[in-house]
């Protein structure tokens, strides 16, 4: 009988194949989105010189187990919160405002982190923490139990998500949010909390639409949204009417991907211009050098990786591992549905990237933490004769 468990057999290589193609979309796209005289620096080097350090990241966060992960989860949920504190008193020497956001150290010779890109996978691993240290405390489930972990988990994503709203970053805010829903999902809280939670959510967003278009000095005061904030959602509404300010994106990312028609104009024909289009209007450069195809292949991409992630958590029998894979794909989701919502005018823009495709090294390094966890996962899944006959 063949030896189990070799190091060959630990590795993901699907995931391993799914982020070779991302790498490749991405070198594509950024080369042909860098061919504008608008740029200086060659993002692609750049780019592939990130992937680098998230592949580095990968190779040692994949042999730690998920024990290791328990351990130190409330570190890794701390050295975030230091990050963002830290961010937002440094001088705008180290941390410039930019695009109205606080949200970034600038590093010479390396360029710009941003912190949030990796607190959201820090976030996931101290919700994962909560949730299974409440069941090890409380073996008997109730409707109070229950509600004491709705708690936990909100004060605990509160802390960095109150940190992150400060910077004036509400789409970074928004990817918070939608761990915490999806973590809330897997928990196991009954839906008698979860249901009129939902339902008092859906009528505080109601209020806040309301209050957007109708009366957005009650926002700017109380909850100090930023006014260029509220042109995003205007000109989501009537791009038409903010075409040469806030609507300019928009309209020339709709001009973009529908002159890319069925199968698009080809590798370096793009003739739309779009400013910054490398960062999160790149799904605008595949729509219109690849067309609906091209465009239909990588959010299929999307699909298999989701899909796959999920096969990973229903494999698995440690719980912890469950909860991780959960609010990974949580984050993920939420930013193609966003990024790609954005730029079809389904969704009005937020500054979400294009998980893998996208310029950044923040986003690839949080991104590559985030998959890093998976391959840890699968790499210390056990797998024994009766499994392989089972599978036969």
């Amino acid at each position: 009988m063949a030896k189990l468990n070799r190091l060959s057999e630990r590795i993901d290589w699907t995931l391993v194949l799914l982020l070779m193609l991302f790498f490749i979309i991405s070198c594509f796209s950024i080369y042909s989105a860098q061919t504008s005289a608008q740029y200086n620096e060659n993002f692609l080097i750049r780019q592939v010189y990130w992937y680098g350090v998230g592949t580095c990241m990968i190779g040692i966060v994949m042999f730690l187990n998920s024990d290791q992960y328990i351990k130190l989860s409330w570190y890794a949920y701390g050295f975030g919160l230091f990050l963002l504190i830290f961010l937002h008193f440094s001088p705008e020497s180290i941390a410039p405002v930019i695009n109205g956001a606080k949200s970034w150290f600038v590093i010479d010779k390396v360029g710009s982190i941003q912190p949030s890109e990796l607190v959201k996978v820090f976030l996931i691993m101290a919700l994962s923490k909560v949730i299974v240290s409440h069941k090890e405390k409380y073996s008997e489930k109730t409707l109070k139990t229950d509600f004491y972990l709705l708690i936990k988990m909100g004060a605990t994503t509160g802390a960095p998500l109150i940190l992150i709203m400060l910077q004036s970053d509400f789409g970074t805010s928004l990817v918070i949010l939608a761990i915490l829903l999806g973590m809330i999902l897997i928990s196991g809280i009954t839906w008698k909390i979860i249901f009129p939670l939902f339902t008092l959510t859906s009528a505080v967003i109601a209020a806040i639409i309301y209050f957007v278009i109708w009366n957005p000095e009650m926002l700017e005061k109380y909850l100090k949204i930023q006014p260029y904030q509220f042109l995003r959602i205007y000109a989501w509404l009537d791009p038409e009417a903010y075409r040469i300010d806030a609507g300019l994106h928009l309209l020339k990312s709709l001009d973009a991907i529908g002159s890319g028609m069925l199968s698009g104009k080809g590798f370096l024909e793009r003739e739309v211009y779009i400013p910054e289009i490398h960062t999160d209007f790149i799904f605008s450069v595949i729509g219109e050098e690849y067309g609906f195809v091209g465009g239909s292949i990588v959010i299929g991409l999307f699909f298999l990786l989701i899909y796959h992630l999920t096969k990973t958590a229903l494999d698995t029998t440690i719980p912890y591992n469950i909860y991780i894979t959960t609010g990974i794909i949580s984050m993920i989701t939420f930013h193609v549905f966003q990024n790609i919502g954005m730029t079809i005018q389904v969704l009005p823009i937020t500054g979400i990237p294009l998980p893998f495709i996208s310029y950044g090294g923040s986003s690839i390094m949080g991104n590559m933490l985030a998959m890093g966890l998976i391959f840890s996962i699968h790499y210390h899944h056990k797998r024994y004769p009766v499994e392989e006959e089972k599978e036969e």
